[in-house]
């Protein structure tokens, strides 16, 4: 399939540029990296869903399953965590079993679901970047 030039530079310059921005980031940045990507494939599914592009949409949600088992869930050390990280780990897992679910059916609600129960988590963990720098936390 034929790609016009500005398309592939764009594309090009996309993945240098989140590169360089994951390359240089710390834990905290990685962790929020990675929830804004998840709310914005969370988005991207919803749209396919209703448009009707079921590939797309396989695509957009098998990628935000993968971003809570391998990405969040992976992340949490539930050794030092303590039950705010055994809390996170059950909501990561029902997380993914309603996406799965929600593929499955085609239902866009429980996309909204699942989007409603991690942007706070997002937003709180955002909020926290001030102390996180300041205990010079890497």
């Amino acid at each position: 399939m034929f790609i016009p030039v500005h398309a592939r530079a764009a594309s090009a310059y996309k993945r240098v540029g989140v590169e360089t921005i994951v390359s240089g980031a710390d834990s905290h940045q990685l962790i929020q990296l990675l929830l804004n990507a998840l709310l914005q494939t969370l988005d991207s599914a919803r749209s396919q869903m209703l448009a009707g592009d079921v590939m797309a949409k396989c695509q957009s949600m098998s990628r935000a399953v993968h971003m809570l088992q391998d990405g969040l869930d992976g992340a949490l050390d539930t050794e030092h965590g303590g039950e705010v990280a055994q809390r996170l780990r059950a909501l990561y897992d029902y997380c993914s079993n309603r996406l799965a679910l929600g593929n499955a059916r085609n239902d866009v609600a429980m996309i909204d679901e699942v989007k409603g129960l991690i942007a706070p988590i997002a937003k709180a963990w955002a909020e926290i970047r001030p102390a996180v720098l300041q205990k010079g936390v890497q």
